[in-house]
């Protein structure tokens, strides 16, 4: 009876052990890969994430647009502007809603 037992415990515990790496196995992936030197390609796609978040900083918007970009966003903003009755397209809009007037009902 006490060895049965004993091997159930041990079956358990195998089973929570085994499910515990399972799920830290992703984990530790990542912990063992920032220990070592990227891959060239990862490393390509890191500095280039890296080199336009400093572009886009500088730029104070998005890289590279040019005078069409520009040209063409004041005309879609006018666009909306039109069709939307104006206000500040930049800004989210406040909405107000008044409280409906109920009428009592007797009965």
């Amino acid at each position: 009876m006490a060895l049965r037992r004993l091997f159930q415990l041990s079956s358990l515990l195998g089973s929570a052990v085994r499910v515990t790496l399972r799920r830290n196995v992703g984990l530790s992936a990542v912990l063992l890969n920032r220990a070592k030197e990227l891959d060239p390609v990862q490393k390509l796609f890191v500095d280039k994430i890296r080199e336009y978040n400093v572009k886009s900083k500088s730029a104070g918007g998005v890289v590279d647009a040019g005078p069409n970009y520009q040209k063409n966003m004041t005309e879609e903003i006018a666009k909306l502007q039109r069709l939307y009755g104006g206000g500040d397209m930049a800004k989210f809009p406040d909405f107000k809603f008044p409280e409906p007037k109920l009428d009592e009902v007797a009965k």
